[in-house]
């Protein structure tokens, strides 16, 4: 990885600035909150629709930064913890005092937690900050620390959307991204011993729009289109 623990220190302090993008702006209605939200109903509707009771389950984020979504879902779980190459990050989130276990990750590509601790595990706009070429081990590592059967779930950003693009390309915290497509996140976790459960897109309309017409999105979760994907997968049951 380039440096990112880094990088992510010095933006820490002022990173919600850095990511006030006109564009980004205007689709979320002014704060980045809805982004947050979008991602934390999806995951609960993974669940939902699976009548699987969360609340049963550990759960890691993965490069957790300040610990939005990860503090949207807190409660859902049993247990809820965070690691992240930041600490500066992790700090600004304040994530302690919410209750939420948090540890450095002084290896970027090493995740700081046993074995088959979680039963759940996210990656949320992780990936593009990783070099190609660790992808591959980040994501073993990442089905080592859920137990078998557990989940995982990379959430990114869609390289096929214009809007993403241009987005990422005047953000200054993106400026060493490299976006990867749905079919790349598909392969790495099938490489690291996972079978896909579901793939969505989504982020197509606006907070504005999406108050009124939700549902629209939802049925369109499968046109590549979308600003952000998610691919859910199970690990297989042995390890």
């Amino acid at each position: 990885m380039k440096n990112v623990e880094r990088e992510f220190d010095e933006f820490s302090a002022s990173y919600e600035d850095l990511l006030q993008d006109p564009l980004r702006q205007r689709f979320s209605g002014g704060s980045s909150e809805f982004f947050h939200l979008r991602k934390r109903d999806l995951i609960r509707e993974y669940f939902r629709t699976r009548k699987l009771d969360t609340k049963t389950l550990g759960y890691l984020d993965l490069g957790c930064g300040r610990g939005e979504l990860i503090s949207l879902l807190r409660d859902d779980f049993g247990y809820a913890a965070g690691c992240d190459p930041s600490a500066g990050m992790m700090e600004a989130g304040r994530l302690r005092s919410k209750g939420i276990e948090t540890r450095l990750q002084d290896d970027p590509l090493r995740i700081p937690f046993a074995s088959g601790q979680f039963d759940f595990v996210t990656a949320v706009c992780v990936y593009h900050h990783v070099n190609p070429s660790d992808r591959a081990a980040l994501t073993v590592e990442a089905r080592r620390v859920l137990r078998p059967g557990g989940m995982f779930a990379i959430i990114e950003h869609n390289p096929y959307n214009p809007a993403t693009q241009w987005i990422v390309r005047q953000t200054p915290v993106d400026a060493n991204a490299v976006l990867l497509a749905s079919r790349e996140a598909r392969q790495l976790v099938r490489d690291a011993g996972f079978r896909i459960e579901d793939q969505r897109y989504f982020l197509y309309l606006p907070e504005s729009f999406y108050k009124k017409v939700g549902r629209l999105e939802s049925m369109l979760h499968e046109l590549p289109l979308g600003g952000q994907y998610a691919v859910f997968a199970r690990a297989s049951e042995r390890q």
